[in-house]
């Protein structure tokens, strides 16, 4: 039976979501959870490999599962044996041979910044915090240059393994909510159809950057034809970022077998 989990997590404790030698990671949390669940060792593939400290709302994993333990029993089953960092939110079958990864039609990240002149210790961990104002208009006028189809070379870490660096935007949203006298939550919404390796951290370190006047608004397009990474913004903390949503087609079928039938 293949199956698809959709997972919620807090990203701090793990060195991201695929296994590594250095430390606990949230495929490895959750391939021993589900060993302990069903009695046999069983890999899964997570939709978004998500760095060291960044969170997910929607991350997605699919398994193949033995037959012997009805889908009914699946989350609640996990989540016993999962750490508090770790939920799964949902258990559904999927079509035979469903990948989280492969089958995935695009990816929605939030990142989350605090401008305020003091520290918030209930949000420490979850977003990005600056001291400094911040002019969003300036920050939106960029982020409109950075819709559409792509070269994102200057926006993707330098040990980036992507063969191609095209990604088409189709979403990138900034509000801003008023939180305190002096304190602001603003958020950055963007939404791909795949990702390059760090590129929305690069992209938020970019706006950022903007938004404190260091860099002029029309400058995106320059980066976009430049695509040398030296010449964008610093890196966004992982801590700010989560994966809030991966998207499939209805009934998450197979989106080769739509290919196919294109002219």
């Amino acid at each position: 039976m293949s199956l698809k989990l959709t997972l919620e997590y807090d990203g701090a404790p793990f060195v991201g979501w695929q296994v590594q030698p250095n430390g606990p990671s949230v495929q490895g949390v959750l391939q021993e959870a589900i060993e302990k669940l069903c009695g046999s060792p069983v890999r899964v593939t997570g939709a978004g490999r998500t760095d060291a400290g960044v969170h997910a709302r929607g991350q997605v994993a699919s398994l193949e599962a033995p037959r012997h333990l009805p889908l009914s029993a699946w989350a609640a089953g996990l989540n016993a044996h999962l750490p508090l960092e770790i939920a799964c939110v949902r258990a559904e079958e999927a079509p035979p041979g469903f990948d989280a990864r492969r089958w995935a039609r695009g990816k929605r990240y939030v990142y989350e910044i605090l401008r305020s002149p003091v520290r918030s210790p209930l949000l420490r961990g979850r977003v990005w915090e600056i001291r400094r104002p911040l002019e969003t208009e300036s920050m939106r006028a960029a982020a409109r240059a950075l819709l559409g189809r792509h070269d994102f070379s200057a926006f993707r870490a330098a040990d980036c393994p992507a063969k191609t660096t095209v990604r088409e935007v189709r979403r990138l949203d900034i509000e801003m909510e008023r939180v305190g006298p002096e304190a602001e939550r603003i958020r950055l919404t963007i939404e791909a159809t795949a990702f390059l390796k760090h590129m929305v951290r690069n992209i938020a370190g970019t706006l950022v950057e903007i938004g404190h006047g260091k860099r002029d608004p029309g400058s995106i397009d320059e980066l976009l034809a430049a695509r040398d990474r030296t010449r964008a913004g610093q890196t966004a903390p992982s801590h700010g970022l989560c994966l809030d949503e991966v998207f499939y087609l209805p009934g998450n079928a197979d989106p080769r077998a739509e290919d196919a039938g294109e002219d």
